[in-house]
């Protein structure tokens, strides 16, 4: 099993927020590359996001959110050695 395109587009739109908890929203503009800006629909359609252009996170989308931002740090941080 591996992530889509689709699913790597996903993760990319909800690291643009910048903090899963806060209460900032995001604005996908119509001028955003075209992986984005489906990316952002198929989130809304889930219910991860409350408007097709970005808008807040939902509760779902801040959990999911959370475990994206998660994900993203550990496998970014420094390996113990």
């Amino acid at each position: 099993m591996s992530y889509t395109p689709e699913n790597l587009a996903e993760l990319k739109v909800l690291m643009l927020f910048n903090s899963p908890t806060s209460l900032e929203g995001i604005k996908i503009h119509k001028s955003a590359a075209a992986d984005v800006i489906a990316a952002a629909q198929h989130l809304h359609a889930g219910g991860f996001i409350t408007q097709v252009d970005g808008g807040y996170l939902t509760q779902l989308g801040i959990e999911t959110a959370e475990h994206a931002h998660s994900l993203f740090y550990l496998l970014n941080s420094s390996a113990p050695e």
